[in-house]
């Protein structure tokens, strides 16, 4: 966790770290217990935060510019509480407890896990502590894409981060003897030291005493001989961290081939590429039609790319605690991200990896999380007395829509990506009072005993006490999304939202416009809403409708705004299938 600035596992690097805590309250048995940043992710996700501008960064020569942070004014206080072993409930409740404590303006955890009750959550339960006062969490959406319902950090009071791409890849060439030239994808810091290396795949270097288990093509541990392969370039059949066993068997590097297309790049112990399958075979051709193959890989180096998409890791709606509930909020970059880095940890963070460097690249969403975090702290310098959620919705309805889709659409990067200077003036705020998250959970079915559980201290809470929240979500929630229950049931939903006026203006009429399929029925009750001065609050509803979705649809996807031709702000409108 980090926090002026509050983050998420560790301490190092190129910020300004005003103070560390380590936390290890059941006593495990861990290597140096101590705030040090012992696997470079507290470096790296700290340093993305707030780090210095610091010029001719790079990663041995690769990404090579002027690596800064988001806000680097900023102070960070860090709280260590994973280890080896993981990272215990206990440790994160405590970390939030002194963050607040400490009075942090903004916690930024890049930790995840399977979603729970909020109730059983740690970090749902410290967030609901920080919001109460006036602190807003930013969480990691989860590294499990693109597989749907993978999205964990799922309660309405975190702001929750996908991950999204930059406008530069990192490509590693591989050149044959023939000539033949391919292009794969990896982060490759060796340039070689001759013109061509002996080239060899996985069936030809076999162990010959055919004692081994596993496939020999794939270069599975155990499979290859170091007589065959020592000194040599070998191909292997899928991506699978072939490197590792590669380079403990002398190899002078390693080509696999992907059994579909990435977006990521992984850093490599020995030299390494990972090309296309059509490739992988036109190599595979070459060694066994040649004599004596040889080929070269050279050094990565970083090629343009439209931008931005969501990442392929990271992980997708529909989230499966609150289901009318747009999870993620809002995306930022995390992939290929180059940052400060500890110098207690390798490049690989193998311990036979000799590289060392204080700027690593790495993709994630722990890496986009500290991005949406810094956004947010730009904000509140702007605007200190600004609630969570109101920070939280100038983000989101400020967002630039995601014009590079895959069939998740706005299930994988909700309101779209982050734009911190639009934000700043945002017009329109949907703000959430604490009593409002009471009356929500009260609908989503708690009680006083759980509710009692998530908010801690003596204090009784009685949903019997507050007014029923209304509409199918129940949240004044910047994005509006609902779940149908089966394929045969029509599309009817109402959402209720009051917006706040942060304008500096009065006098300020916005219209609403609907972006809608055909199969959606949209209406906006009232279409347009007037502020006569600052903080003025206005309500509306929502109504969706539409038949059933039997005819394989899955996500139907809308788009509500608001404009007074000064700003707009924006909110999808998405409805889901679950039983597609």
């Amino acid at each position: 966790m980090e926090g002026k600035m509050c983050q998420g596992s560790q301490l190092h690097g190129l910020q300004q770290v005003i103070g560390a805590r380590y936390y290890n309250l059941e006593n495990s048995e861990v290597e140096n217990p101590s705030p040090a940043d012992l696997d470079g992710h507290g470096t790296h996700t700290s340093s993305t935060a707030a780090g210095i501008a610091v010029k001719d960064a790079s990663l041995y020569g690769i990404a090579q510019g002027t690596a800064r942070g988001g806000v680097p004014s900023a102070r960070i206080a860090m709280y260590k509480v994973c280890w080896g072993s993981g990272c215990s409930d206990m440790d994160l409740l405590a970390a939030f407890d002194d963050a607040i404590s400490d009075g942090v303006d903004i916690i930024s955890v890049s930790i995840g896990g399977a979603s729970r009750s909020f109730f059983q959550d740690p970090i749902a339960i410290g967030s609901f502590h920080s919001m109460k006062k006036g602190i807003l969490t930013s969480c990691s959406a989860g590294n499990n894409g693109p597989y749907p319902g993978s999205v964990e950090n799922v309660a309405p009071w975190i702001m929750t981060i996908a991950a999204t791409s930059i406008d530069r890849q990192f490509t590693t060439a591989v050149k044959l003897g023939n000539g033949m030239k391919a292009t794969g994808i990896s982060i490759n810091t060796f340039s070689p030291k001759k013109e061509t290396y002996p080239l060899i795949d996985g069936a030809r270097a076999s162990n010959s005493s055919g004692d081994h288990y596993g496939n020999i093509s794939a270069c599975d541990y155990g499979t290859l001989s170091m007589d065959k392969v020592k000194g040599k370039l070998v191909y292997c059949l899928g991506s699978n961290g072939q490197d590792y066993t590669i380079k403990e068997l002398q190899g002078a590097g390693v080509i696999t081939s992907l059994d579909a297309p990435t977006d990521t790049a992984y850093a490599t112990v020995i030299p390494g590429t990972s090309v296309q399958l059509k490739d992988g075979y036109k190599i595979d051709v070459y060694i066994n039609s040649t004599r004596n193959p040889r080929a070269v890989i050279y050094k990565t180096r970083t090629t343009y790319m439209s931008a931005p998409s969501v990442a392929s890791f990271s992980s997708r709606g529909p989230q499966l605690i609150n289901l009318n509930i747009l999870k993620p909020d809002i995306a930022a970059p995390g992939l290929g991200i180059l940052a400060a880095y500890s110098k207690l940890a390798t490049v690989t963070g193998d311990p036979n990896d000799s590289r060392y460097s204080p700027f690593n690249i790495i993709s994630g969403t722990s890496m986009s999380c500290p991005h949406a975090a810094a956004a947010a702290a730009y904000v509140k310098t702007f605007h200190p007395d600004w609630s969570p959620a109101a920070i939280k919705s100038a983000l989101m309805t400020t967002a630039t829509p995601i014009k590079i889709k895959d069939v998740d659409a706005e299930l994988g990067s909700g309101s779209g990506q982050i734009n911190p200077l639009k934000a700043v003036h945002p017009g329109l705020v949907y703000d959430i009072p604490m009593s409002s998250y009471i009356r929500f959970l009260c609908k989503e079915g708690y009680n006083s005993t759980t509710i009692s559980l998530l908010l801690g201290g003596k204090k009784k809470y009685r949903c019997s006490n507050f007014q029923p929240a209304q509409g199918t979500d129940g949240l004044n929630y910047p994005s509006m999304h609902a779940q149908l229950k089966s394929a045969e049931s029509n599309i009817s939903a109402v959402f209720y939202r009051t917006l706040t006026n942060v304008g500096y203006g009065n006098n300020s009429l916005y219209k609403a416009t609907v972006t809608s399929p055909k199969d959606l029925s949209i209406k906006i009750v009232p279409n347009s809403l007037k502020f006569n001065r600052p903080h003025q609050k206005q309500s509306f509803k929502v109504f969706v409708e539409g038949g059933s979705m039997q005819n394989g649809t899955r996500l139907l996807s809308a788009l509500l705004e608001w404009s007074d031709s000064k700003h707009i702000v924006r909110s999808p409108i998405i409805i889901y299938n679950s039983s597609q």
